[in-house]
């Protein structure tokens, strides 16, 4: 049998599976809508992920991280959809008109919509960063999921955090002046 092949799931591992499979679907979710940033997308990403997971699932090691295995598939699936969609470009007139004319939503949408455009003026290096502590994931599994080192996972975090307060109106001079630091701080990490 090739080395990257593990033996197949018993019965019970399978349930484990199972059961480990669906309890991730909301954080796989906002993960995705985090990266993507299209909910629609992003369900569709998810969905994609678990059955890539599915069939991929004799190559599953029982003992292994199981999040950060399946985290590792819907970050591969989600870079390479960007990569595809790079050079498509969709315009819908009627959603574009309903939008134009969509009425005022809560205060509180209003603040998570201030969240989500700050995120969005983030590096994408610190939005993931910051995306993967949000879905509960721990320092050690950021950095085994993107391939980093713990210490570029921490320093990703620290900056994302003072550069999303910033956006957000907390002690900052302008979004230039934000993106001009993240720049300057990604240059010193190479």
């Amino acid at each position: 049998m090739p080395e990257d092949v593990a033996e197949p799931l018993s019965p019970d591992d399978l349930d484990a599976f199972k059961r480990q499979m669906v309890s991730l679907i909301p954080a796989l979710r906002g993960f995705a809508r985090g990266l993507c940033r299209d909910r629609v997308l992003a369900d569709d990403l998810v969905q994609e992920a678990m059955m890539r997971a599915w069939a991929s699932r004799h190559t599953f090691k029982v003992g292994t991280n199981f999040k950060a295995w399946m985290f590792i598939i819907l970050r591969n699936r989600c870079y390479s959809m960007a990569k595809k969609n790079s050079r498509m470009v969709t315009w819908d007139p009627e959603a574009a008109e309903r939008i134009l004319v969509a009425p005022a939503t809560q205060h509180v949408g209003i603040d998570l919509m201030d969240v989500q455009r700050a995120l969005e003026k983030l590096p994408t290096e610190q939005r993931e960063m910051l995306m993967l502590v949000a879905a509960d994931m721990s320092y050690e599994e950021a950095a085994e999921i993107t391939g980093c080192a713990i210490g570029t996972v921490k320093s990703r975090i620290a900056r994302g955090r003072v550069a999303l307060k910033r956006l957000l109106g907390e002690g900052a001079d302008s979004e230039d002046e934000v993106a001009a630091t993240a720049e300057r701080k990604r240059a010193g990490e190479r």
